[in-house]
């Protein structure tokens, strides 16, 4: 999976220059699922010092095939993830300013922008957990729903998709929905786009 590994190392640094996390924080992944096999970034690790053979390579009940280091401490997220989500292929994990803001709120993300479409018509907050708990991992997925990101009360936002460029744009567009949104709530409160509109929307998205 040299080339999975490849593909994290590269976006991983992006979680950092695109201002989606600070640190070491967020997570990324990769499932190739003609092997049954998940790429993840490991653990604590400096993404910016991370090389393709620092990737951890996993089964999907968590046995570590391939690699020296811890996996991410998400690692029950992703993989809950990928058994239920058939049409996820790749998951990043962000810790970015005002889509956990938003989550610090307890808030669910509303279609105050059309862009919230690449996720769905909202994105649900799900309920506090421990960071790196199979809790959050199951509050995670059920308030997934069929939804393609999620975020996580107190922590951040969780984006899903079929290829990680997908994935990761997704969540660069979440956290700007997040920005509007939470500059909409300064101002009084926003306009929001109704559900037709948003199927609309949608629509075209994936047409």
């Amino acid at each position: 999976m040299l080339e999975e590994r490849k593909q994290i190392v590269e976006y991983s640094k992006k979680l950092i220059t695109r201002g989606l996390t600070t640190g070491t924080g967020g997570n990324i992944s990769i499932y190739k699922r003609e092997l049954g096999l998940i790429a993840i970034t490991p653990s604590g690790k400096d993404y910016f010092k991370t090389r393709p053979e620092d990737i951890v390579i996993l089964d999907l009940d968590g046995n570590i095939r391939d690699g020296s280091l811890k996996p991410s401490s998400e690692w029950e997220m992703h993989h809950i993830f990928y058994k239920n989500r058939e049409d996820a292929n790749a998951i990043v994990h962000t810790h970015s300013k005002y889509a956990t803001a938003i989550s610090c709120m307890g808030w669910d993300l509303e279609p105050v922008h059309y862009l919230i479409g690449l996720a769905g018509y909202e994105v649900k907050c799900a309920e506090y957990a421990l960071y790196g708990s199979e809790e959050l991992a199951e509050n995670a997925l059920k308030a997934l729903g069929d939804r393609k990101a999620v975020l996580h009360a107190n922590h951040g936002l969780t984006a899903l998709g079929d290829t990680l460029e997908r994935a990761f744009s997704t969540a660069e567009q979440l956290e700007f929905v997040s920005e509007i949104y939470y500059l909409t709530k300064v101002l009084g409160g926003g306009n929001l786009l109704t559900k037709s509109q948003m199927d609309v929307v949608i629509k075209k998205f994936y047409s």
